[in-house]
């Protein structure tokens, strides 16, 4: 498969994952088309060597797993981490208010994302609603508005002199509200958004309960440059790294390594992982736990796989931008279109260290594939990945790795065509090894 193929099927899996619960679904899709079983928690699992399945928890975190034939005691799993959720804007419980003669649509912020970036594009939002069924249960079902529906428009210069002297600054509380339409003396607000939602789930608006939505702009991925070497879209901070990863794992080699592999993408990344579906619960250790006992493993056998597992933490890293080359540490400056980006912090906000490091390296000689190595300067905050808490939690061996790229978090990211098939590339060297 060429490169620009590789890129153009990842953004049309973003485009089709507007929200963290359609990125799952979305992955699920694949992985049924790959002839991978779904199981449940609460049931009992009867697992079998070759075995293909998937798990999901709470409609935004998937784990995909193939049993292997191989010992798992002798192999260990080869875990593949990255994360479902972007930063950005979720609506509030009441979404609209009147203000004035307009509807605004009342937001949070979620995570960290570069709230200038937002203003005058054509937003909409998507998400899964929760309703009641027909027998007093409740269920979940994806909602998402394709078209825009939402926009937030900047002040004029005329009326803001300073601004591009001393950058757009956005009031979370008071200027970040969307507007949406007009208003009306007769609309009730939550009516009024109720009655579209449920127009929208095909739903009947009395049965609706609650509801998770999430921001997103409704502009498709593109190539761009002189020689559309670069792609855009959003969320590629991380579905980028969860679609290589989902790519690596459905290659027919990998899935008939004999090897135990596992995909597994976490939901709230972006706000800590500190949740029951995040990296830093019990999701893996649950899953992983699991399959041991389906293999008839006893405790010690289990955490001697453990000792012999490995895992790839992939999120997106920072590619040099010469327009700021004071943001970075002069001889870690990483490109895109340059390979995958191994990243280091003495102080474990990254996981890797020389053997996970060395080992890496090894895997992407192996596949003919550049590598490169980032560090922070040293005067600024790094931030972090799943990596060292996941790492923490299970004793395994984890390096941090991520495609370069530019403007993380903000709504529109950008990376080079020629890494993602390198990521695909050395992911499934590592799953095969």
């Amino acid at each position: 498969m060429s490169d620009k193929k590789s890129v153009q099927q990842l953004l049309d899996f973003i485009d089709g994952s507007p929200s963290p619960w359609h990125a799952v679904a979305t992955i699920e899709q694949q992985l049924q088309a790959s002839a991978f079983s779904r199981i449940n928690e609460t049931e009992q699992w009867k697992l079998h060597a070759g075995g293909r399945y998937y798990v999901i928890r709470d409609d935004s975190s998937v784990i995909a797993f193939v049993v292997g034939e191989h010992s798992l005691i002798e192999t260990g799993y080869k875990i593949i981490g990255a994360h479902t959720d972007s930063p950005g804007l979720r609506i509030k419980p009441h979404a609209l208010h009147k203000s004035g003669e307009l509807l605004r649509m009342g937001v949070e912020v979620y995570g960290g994302p570069i709230l200038a970036t937002f203003t005058d594009r054509d937003l909409s939002f998507a998400g899964r609603v929760s309703y009641r069924t027909e027998t007093g249960g409740i269920a979940t079902k994806l909602v998402n508005f394709e078209q825009p529906l939402l926009r937030l428009p900047n002040l004029a210069i005329h009326m803001n002199r300073m601004v591009n002297e001393e950058g757009l600054k956005l009031n979370k509380q008071t200027e970040l509200p969307l507007l949406f339409a007009m208003s009306s003396k007769e609309q009730l607000p939550d009516k009024v958004f109720t009655e579209l939602v449920a127009e929208q789930g095909q739903l009947a608006a009395q049965d609706i309960l609650s509801w998770e939505f999430n921001v997103y702009d409704t502009q498709k991925g593109v190539f761009w440059g002189a020689n559309q070497e670069f792609y855009t879209d959003s969320q590629l901070d991380n579905l980028a790294s969860c679609h290589s990863g989902i790519a690596a794992l459905l290659d027919e080699e990998v899935l008939n390594s004999g090897n135990s592999v596992m995909c597994a993408f976490f939901d709230h990344e972006e706000v800590g992982s500190e949740s029951s579906k995040g990296a830093d619960g019990s999701f893996l250790s649950d899953v992983l736990e699991r399959v041991a006992l389906a293999c008839d493993l006893k405790t010690e056998d289990y955490k001697r796989a453990l000792a012999n597992s490995f895992m790839l933490s992939v999120d997106m890293a920072h590619a040099y931008q010469p327009n700021f080359p004071s943001a970075y540490e002069v001889e870690h400056k990483v490109y895109v279109n340059k390979g995958p980006v191994i990243k280091l912090n003495a102080n474990q906000r990254y996981s890797s260290e020389s053997i996970s490091e060395a080992m890496f390296m090894t895997w992407c000689q192996q596949a003919n594939v550049p590598f490169q190595k980032y560090s922070h300067r040293t005067d600024i905050p790094c931030g972090s990945t799943i990596g060292p808490m996941t790492s923490a939690k299970l004793g395994i061996r984890t390096v941090d790795v991520g495609n370069a790229m530019w403007a993380m978090h903000s709504i529109r990211e950008s990376a080079g065509v020629l890494d993602h098939r390198y990521m695909i590339d050395v992911m499934r060297c590592f799953f095969k090894s």
